[in-house]
């Protein structure tokens, strides 16, 4: 079963994807380090709730879509 952080990750990671943006430009667009944005999309390190809202809008989606469970 996957914790909430973990569902968050691999929504981010499946809009990145689907929107066909690499890891660097949504992290130079949330304004945080390639290093850690990947950490986040990989689950290894919690999301704040700031970086969250950063990373949504730097995707371009509400942020709603994001904490959606996976189908």
């Amino acid at each position: 079963m996957f914790s909430v952080n973990q569902m968050i990750s691999a929504n981010i990671r499946k809009v990145r994807k689907a929107r066909n943006f690499s890891q660097d430009y949504v992290a130079m667009k949330a304004r945080i380090s390639q290093n850690a944005y990947s950490k986040i999309e990989l689950g290894y390190s919690k999301i704040s709730l700031e970086r969250f809202f950063l990373i949504a809008d730097a995707l371009g989606v509400d942020y709603t879509q994001l904490i959606q469970p996976n189908d």
